[in-house]
């Protein structure tokens, strides 16, 4: 699954280390208080990313419901503007996830975010992300990271520092704006039916009117 959430009103929700690290001494307190799987993540200045692997009911709506309520309370209050209205645009938007490539795809996505907005010339270098986490994060910081259900490729910072391709970004692009499962297409009409999301696989827009009839038959 992958979870994202962004700033109300264009907020900057991250402008110095302070604010990045505050964050993720929040990511270590929620995984503890609900130990969900985490598999990828990347914090952005006005939004985040976060790709996990729930083995239980419920248990990602309890870790983000907590993490986002609970950075919203304490980030008003260190900037003391609490009583300015909402931090965040709204609770999350999230979307499921095929496990096999179409995970790998959106975990490519997900640690190369930051090189995607030109922050980096190089993905592991962005510090706030699972990339750079794995290979000279903190030691708490690695706890929280799970393995992969699939195999993760011997190449896989190169392939992350791969430029992603338009037909690439066309595919994710509907599960990022609607929450429409990301997989296979035998897969994705399974898994819509099953957790009621065939809304997100419908064409956008309204339904065309019906055609009055005419009184022939």
């Amino acid at each position: 699954m992958h979870v994202l959430n962004r700033a109300a009103a264009r907020i900057r929700l991250f402008s110095s280390d302070k604010d990045f690290l505050a964050f993720e001494a929040l990511l270590i307190e929620a995984h503890q208080r609900f130990p969900i799987p985490i598999l990828s993540y990347c914090i952005m200045s006005n939004h985040w990313h976060v790709v996990v692997q729930p083995d239980k009911q419920g248990q990602a709506t309890a870790f983000f419901r907590w993490l986002t309520i609970t950075h919203a309370m304490r980030w008003r209050t260190a900037k003391r503007t609490v009583g300015n209205g909402p931090l965040y645009q709204g609770r999350f938007k999230s979307f499921l996830i095929e496990e096999d490539e179409h995970l790998l795809a959106v975990c490519r996505y997900v640690e190369r975010n930051a090189l995607s907005a030109g922050l980096v010339s190089r993905a592991q270098d962005w510090r706030w992300g699972s990339l750079f986490v794995r290979e000279k994060g903190s030691e708490e910081m690695r706890k929280i990271l799970a393995d992969w259900p699939v195999d993760r490729p011997r190449n896989w910072v190169a392939r992350v520092n791969k430029p992603l391709t338009a037909k690439e970004i066309e595919a994710i692009s509907p599960s990022l704006v609607r929450g429409r499962p990301f997989g296979s297409s035998a897969w994705l009409a399974r898994t819509a039916k099953r957790f009621d999301l065939t809304h997100t696989i419908r064409p956008e827009g309204r339904p065309p009117k019906a055609k009055k009839g005419t009184g022939r038959q």
